[in-house]
């Protein structure tokens, strides 16, 4: 069971939004690439990292701060925010991520991604954020009105790496990850699931540990670690096993 500690970028920052509302960014690191090695140095063996405004604008923009980023880091990159064709996922490969997250373009041409998944196997995940049980799309902008694991189930056996499903109304507000959808996904498919959106305390690392989320493959904490709501060497632990049993 993975933590995926999360840096979102806008504007070259590391931020926090509420409900993806660009308006509501609070700037907690001006440093992407130190937070980075905060991140590694506190025992977290990957790093989600979302570029915002390239969610938004359908490009990356953010390029010098994700490459600032896999610099500074040892731990493999997830990558998402913008990335749209084959060539733009070659080039962020070569440069170093370890998966590249593919959002939009799998509502927009899921076939694309199936091609991705041909081209660079292990190496694709699907985002699919979701407000109202509805899948959002370009930078959670606009709303589609495919289902969650509708979407999912169009990219069984193509080989994607992991399905990260965020619940938009949970997203930085702190009130814990939508475990009910999250497993209810899980079940449906055989591609791994990772939690992402309202992860809160030390709580969700140990409902992380329970029976019916074992099949996730991990969950995504973004706010709850900058706010010092969850300590990392005891989230870690807890999830190796260590004292969990005490805390359920």
């Amino acid at each position: 069971m993975i933590l995926f500690p999360a840096i979102d970028l806008k504007d070259g920052k590391c931020v926090r939004l509420k409900h993806g509302d660009m308006a509501t960014a609070t700037v907690y690191n001006d440093d992407p690439a130190a937070q980075a090695r905060a991140f590694e140095e506190q025992g977290f063996e990957w790093l989600h990292v979302v570029d915002l405004n390239g969610a938004f604008k359908g490009q990356s923009v953010n390029s010098a701060a994700v490459g600032a980023i896999l610099k500074a880091t040892k731990n493999p990159v997830q990558l998402g925010g913008g990335i749209r064709t084959l060539a733009q996922i070659e080039d962020w490969l070569n440069r170093g991520l370890a998966r590249v997250i593919l959002g939009t373009v799998a509502v927009r041409e899921p076939e694309l991604v199936k091609e991705a998944c041909r081209a660079f196997p292990g190496k694709i995940a699907v985002g699919i954020d979701a407000k109202g049980g509805k899948v959002a799309v370009e930078g959670w902008a606009e709303a589609s009105e495919l289902g969650v694991i509708e979407l999912a189930k169009k990219f069984e056996g193509a080989g994607v790496a992991a399905v990260i499903y965020t619940d938009i109304d949970r997203d930085g507000v702190l009130s814990g990850i939508n475990w009910d959808a999250t497993i209810d996904l899980a079940e449906a498919v055989s591609i791994p699931v990772i939690a992402s959106g309202g992860l809160a305390s030390i709580a969700d690392i140990v409902r992380m540990t329970m029976p019916d989320a074992r099949r996730l493959e991990g969950a995504i904490s973004g706010r709850a670690l900058y706010d010092g709501r969850i300590d990392p060497a005891e989230a870690l632990a807890i999830l190796r096993g260590e004292g969990a049993e005490a805390r359920t």
